[in-house]
């Protein structure tokens, strides 16, 4: 298992541990006592670190190397009932960005979200979850197949943002993100957003209006990211920490803005710790908010969804 710089600590005491049980294997010393001091320090040095995580270091969480991406919590909520669907039918497939249809339980939905890689070839491949104008365009074509045949939305955000390259502003990438945001104000089915590791920039935006957003509890949801920030005021990455705090991009101050309706309780020590009940917190999330959604004539629900996002801000006329 892969240790952030900050939990440290936690990888000492779990090497200590098994250290000591493997001293009692081998010499058949009663080691029972030992453990049982090592287990308690260890959950209340695993309490002390994960209740008072740092802005940045929720960045961190957010990309951890074995936290679940999408096609993960895709995989495990639908089973064999996932359909992926390719291609915007204009330019080409883009990787970064995938969808298709799946079901949990009886209930059918379009699941949508950017697809990071595991390693150096898949990064390569996902392009890192940056999408292209045509990845914002299949997720789209997606969106409007599913109003078509009145499938709920699922969008699964996880993102270092749009791909800033040439040929993707040459392909018109602010159009098809601007008009993503347009039309998923006017979606006439039920759209369920959830931030699941980065939220950046119009990358998220892209895929990120919807009748309940609710954001993972060790994600973050910005204009920018720390780093970028950092570069653009100080001139340098040093200060992406200073960045993180100022940016105010936590699940909790999302929360606090009432830019997002609800953040998702992780397990102690992020996603990846404890897959298994993650997945069945997402599912249980997305069924709870659907039940809440479904009733709602389609008039009603866009008239809710444009009153919910006109709501937001603070100004002054």
């Amino acid at each position: 298992m892969e240790y952030l710089d900050f939990e440290l600590p936690i990888k000492e005491l779990e090497e200590k541990y098994q250290q000591t049980l493997a001293i009692g294997s081998d010499s058949e010393v009663d080691v029972t006592a030992t453990c049982k001091q090592i287990e308690k320090k260890l959950k209340a040095t695993r309490k002390e670190i994960y209740g008072n995580l740092t802005p940045w270091q929720r960045v961190q969480m957010s990309r951890h190397p074995a936290r679940p991406y999408t096609l993960d919590y895709i995989k495990a909520i639908c089973g064999d009932t996932w359909l992926e669907l390719h291609g915007d039918r204009g330019v080409k497939d883009d990787k970064a960005m995938i969808g298709g249809l799946g079901k949990i339980g009886d209930q059918s939905f379009m699941f949508i979200g950017q697809q990071k890689g595991f390693n150096t070839k898949t990064r390569q491949y996902r392009n890192f979850g940056m999408a292209n104008p045509e990845g914002y365009r299949k997720a789209l074509r997606l969106m409007k197949s599913a109003e078509k045949f009145g499938v709920p939305v699922v969008c699964l955000i996880d993102t270092p943002g749009a791909y800033p390259g040439l040929e993707a502003e040459e392909r018109g990438q602010g159009e098809a993100i601007a008009r993503n945001i347009l039309e998923m104000t006017r979606l006439k089915v039920p759209i369920i957003v959830m931030i699941i590791g980065e939220g950046a920039s119009g990358g998220a935006l892209g895929i990120g209006v919807g009748d309940r957003v609710i954001m993972l509890e060790n994600t973050w949801y910005s204009v920018i990211s720390p780093e970028s920030c950092s570069s653009i005021l100080w001139r340098s990455w040093e200060f992406k920490e200073q960045a993180a705090d100022a940016l105010k991009l936590t699940a909790t101050d999302m929360k606090k803005m009432k830019l997002v309706d609800e953040i998702l309780k992780e397990p102690i020590g992020g996603a990846h710790t404890n897959r298994p009940d993650t997945f069945k917190a997402v599912s249980a999330c997305i069924l709870r908010h659907y039940e809440e959604l479904k009733g709602l004539k389609a008039d009603k629900l866009v008239e809710q969804r444009m009153d919910k996002y006109c709501n937001m801000g603070v100004f002054k006329e």
